[in-house]
C-alpha cells in the first residue's frame, strides 16, 4: 500500500471507532472514491489493535482495578464493586458474540451495500438525536442496564449502525448521562474490539501472503494515537456539546453515500 492510503485508512479507524459516526461508513468511502487495493487481513488486525491499545492505555486505571478486584472475589468468593463491574461489561458483550456466531455469514452477504450502510446512518443518528434529548444524570450502570445496552451493541453488526453511537444510544435512552454513557460505551468496547481482532487473527494464519511489517507498525500507531486523542477529547468534550453534531454529521455522509449508490 501507499504510505497516503496507510495513514487515511488508520486515521479513518482510529477516529470513527469511538466517535458515533460509524467506521463502516468511512471505510467504504476510500473504496468508492479512489483506486486503491484492498488494505488485506493482517492490516485490519494492526489497525484494530492499535485502537485495542488505545483504548486500554486510557482506561489503564480502571482496567487495574477490574483485575485486582477479580482476583479478590476470586479469592474471597464474594462480590466486590470492581468485579460487579466486570460481570456488567460481560452481560453486555453476551448478545453481540451470539448474534454474530449466528448472524455474520449472513450480514456479510446481505447488507454491506453503501445504500444499506447510507440508510442506517441516518436512521441511527436520528435515534441518536432523540436519545439525546432523553438523556439524565445516572452516573451508575446496573445490571439490567448493562444487559440494555448489550443487546443494542448487537445491532452495530449491520454496517452504518456505529457500535459506540448505539450503545450510547441506548445509555442516553436509559438515563444515564452523557459523561457515562460514552465511558460505558468505550469500556465495553475493548472485549468487542479484542473478539474482532482474535477472529480476524484466526482466519489471517490461513493466508500465506508475505506481511509487511512496516505497514502494518505505522497503520498500528497511527490508528492508537488518533484513538487515544479522540477518547479523550470526546469524554472532556461531551457534556458540552451533547450528541448533535455528530447527527448532523452522519445525515450528511449518510445522503452522501446515497448519492454514490445511485451513481453505481
Amino acid at each position: 500500500m501507499e504510505w497516503l492510503q496507510i495513514i487515511t485508512l488508520a486515521l479513518l479507524q482510529g477516529i470513527t471507532e469511538f466517535l458515533p459516526i460509524s467506521s463502516s461508513a468511512h471505510l467504504i468511502l476510500p473504496a468508492q472514491l479512489t483506486d486503491w487495493p484492498d488494505q488485506g487481513l493482517a492490516f485490519d488486525v494492526a489497525v484494530h489493535m492499535g485502537t485495542l491499545l488505545a483504548v486500554c492505555s486510557y482506561f489503564r486505571v480502571e482496567l487495574t482495578q477490574y483485575a485486582s478486584g477479580s482476583l479478590s472475589a476470586l479469592r474471597d468468593r464474594s462480590i466486590n464493586p470492581a468485579f460487579e463491574e466486570v460481570l456488567k461489561l460481560g452481560l453486555a458483550t453476551l448478545p453481540v458474540v451470539i448474534c454474530g456466531f449466528l448472524l455474520q455469514d449472513w450480514i456479510a452477504a446481505s447488507l454491506r451495500s453503501v445504500e444499506v450502510i447510507a440508510y442506517t446512518t441516518i436512521f441511527f443518528g436520528v435515534l441518536l438525536a432523540l436519545a439525546d434529548r432523553r438523556h439524565g444524570s445516572i452516573a451508575t450502570v446496573s445490571l439490567t442496564v448493562a444487559l440494555l445496552i448489550g443487546l443494542a451493541q448487537a445491532l452495530a453488526l449491520i454496517p452504518g449502525t456505529s457500535r459506540s453511537g448505539i450503545t450510547m444510544t441506548a445509555a442516553l435512552w436509559l438515563g444515564l448521562s452523557r459523561t457515562e454513557a460514552a465511558r460505558f460505551s468505550f469500556l465495553l468496547s475493548i472485549p468487542t474490539i479484542a473478539g474482532a481482532a482474535l477472529l480476524t487473527g484466526i482466519e489471517l494464519t490461513e493466508q500465506t501472503a508475505p506481511v509487511q511489517w512496516g505497514e502494518l507498525a505505522l497503520g498500528l500507531c497511527v490508528a492508537g494515537g488518533s484513538a487515544y486523542l479522540c477518547i479523550n477529547a470526546f469524554i472532556r468534550l461531551v457534556e458540552r456539546t451533547g450528541m448533535m453534531p455528530y447527527v448532523y454529521y452522519r445525515l450528511i455522509l449518510g445522503a452522501v453515500l446515497l448519492f454514490i449508490a445511485s451513481g453505481s
